[in-house]
């Protein structure tokens, strides 16, 4: 399967710092929707990270992450289909994946403070991320928001790594919604946003970064720095630790 970007998608993503298409045939949605399935429910016995929140409805899984060294179907989506050669097309060379993860945000779960991705990306100077949508997004479970035109620096941040509300509160922000299959690329400087989903539908996604080759092979790094980080700093805030800022809202399972 491929796709090729038009000169003015092209141009779009590097004016705006984003793009949303649809480069995924039927076939390949439902082998998705498949592939997130199966590692939803997989245990906490392997190396990848599972991450979980509490909602109103108990404890539920919020994010899971190192997953492409344990599915070969998505180990091969992430690293070799369609998504390396749009960014590659986009950033002019070829591309690496960074890091990867599903976000679930099932029903009730929490949102994401304004943020950029960058600030929690060590070793690389540029970054592009993908939204990836397994099941339908909308504005009332939680779809994503970006202001456009503003992924040319690192913006004032609060004490939490996120966006000051000074800043959030001056610029507009613009919902994107998405079916099964779409995707949203995004660089890592674009200001985006999520709220919470209260719809009684989930709403996953998978989020793959990619970094261009030539900054090289970086995502063995990314995760040892990690956890090394993890394992050796205290998280004083009564929410979720899964991003190395504290972005996410979701409340901790005691």
């Amino acid at each position: 399967m491929t796709m090729t970007l038009t000169d003015r998608q092209i141009d779009h993503y590097r004016t705006t710092g984003w793009l949303l298409a649809s480069p995924l045939d039927d076939q390949s949605v439902r082998q998705l929707r498949a592939a997130v399935d199966e590692v939803q429910q997989w245990d906490d016995s392997g190396d990848w990270m599972h991450h979980r929140e509490m909602t109103d409805d108990g404890p539920k899984l919020c994010r899971t992450e190192n997953f492409v060294p344990f599915h070969p179907w998505l180990r091969s989506f992430l690293c070799e289909g369609v998504l390396p050669q749009l960014i590659s097309a986009l950033v002019g060379e070829p591309v690496l994946l960074y890091k990867e993860k599903i976000n679930y945000k099932l029903n009730g779960g929490a949102g994401f403070r304004p943020h950029q991705d960058a600030p929690a990306y060590p070793f690389i100077t540029g970054s592009v991320s993908v939204m990836v949508a397994v099941d339908e997004s909308t504005a009332d479970n939680g779809c994503l928001e970006v202001v456009s035109s503003r992924h040319q620096e690192v913006l004032p941040m609060d004490d939490r790594g996120c966006i000051i509300d000074a800043w959030v509160q001056k610029h507009d922000w613009r919902e994107v919604p998405m079916a099964p299959g779409d995707i949203l690329i995004f660089d890592a400087l674009t200001p985006h946003r999520s709220g919470t989903n209260n719809s009684g539908r989930d709403r996953r996604a998978i989020f793959p970064t990619y970094n261009r080759i030539t900054e090289g092979n970086l995502r063995t790094a990314y995760y040892e720095e990690k956890l090394r980080r993890f394992n050796s700093e205290k998280h004083s805030l009564d929410t979720v630790r899964i991003s190395l800022i504290n972005d996410f809202e979701g409340r901790p399972v005691k």
